[in-house]
């Protein structure tokens, strides 16, 4: 029996390996994604994985991709949106592009990967998609202005297609990710932060799982993950 095919975009050291990893575990096969490609030391941890250069603002980068997982592994089952541009700064500072760019990533990749994943979910009966957020689409901040706007942006793409494609037994779950998550440069970034500021990329990988596994008569859409110690 073919093994449940994970697509993964947006795979970096952080989340986006965590998310390999867990769902590898689980008896997915996992195409792992990310603008250059993930690199042979990535899909070297994680056997059987595949690996894709894909754009997720590029509308035939995302095609092919998804061409040549349907081809290598089969239909989509499961899509984990963790593609994201961030620009930081205040309206002195970023320009209408950086704007621009946030919302592109952020929200109409993730539209166009739900375009090209659903119908393998309809066709299979029902499938799962997670999208990884942030706090920010739920306020924005003036160094966050082009950020926020983007998470916001995806945030509503998310809970419309949930709401539409619920029905179709396709879950839809989106993660608000309300802290610095645990990477070398988050920590030489910060040097003043002890392990308990970080957010576990790990613990991110675990929340998302529990949500694919969930019992469809008690779906959750939103999910808040934070450090144990954050003032929220």
């Amino acid at each position: 029996m073919a093994k449940p095919v994970a697509v993964i975009l947006g795979v970096g050291p952080g989340n986006g390996m965590a998310l390999a990893r867990r769902f590898a575990a689980s008896g997915h096969a996992v195409a792992m994604c990310s603008r250059r490609g993930p690199s042979e030391a990535m899909l070297g941890e994680i056997a059987g994985a595949r690996g894709y250069a894909c754009d997720v603002s590029d509308a035939e980068s995302l095609k092919t991709a998804f061409d040549a997982i349907r081809g290598d592994l089969g239909p989509v089952s499961t899509l984990i949106y963790n593609a994201g541009s961030a620009h930081w700064g205040n309206l002195d500072a970023l320009t209408p592009d950086d704007l621009r760019m946030d919302v592109e990533v952020n929200a109409v990749g993730l539209f166009a990967s739900a375009q090209l994943a659903v119908p393998d979910m309809r066709a299979a009966g029902g499938g799962t998609i997670i999208v990884v957020g942030a706090g920010a689409a739920l306020r924005g901040r003036p160094g966050t202005i082009a950020f926020a706007a983007g998470k916001a942006a995806q945030r509503s793409v998310a809970q419309s297609l949930g709401r539409q494609l619920g029905p179709e037994n396709i879950h839809v779950g989106y993660l608000v990710l309300d802290g610095v998550v645990d990477l070398e440069r988050s920590r030489a970034a910060m040097p003043d932060k002890d392990a308990t500021f970080f957010l576990s990329a790990a613990g991110v990988a675990e929340a998302a799982h529990a949500l694919a596994s969930q019992d469809r008569q008690a779906w959750t859409f939103e999910l808040d993950l934070r450090p144990y110690g954050e003032n929220w």
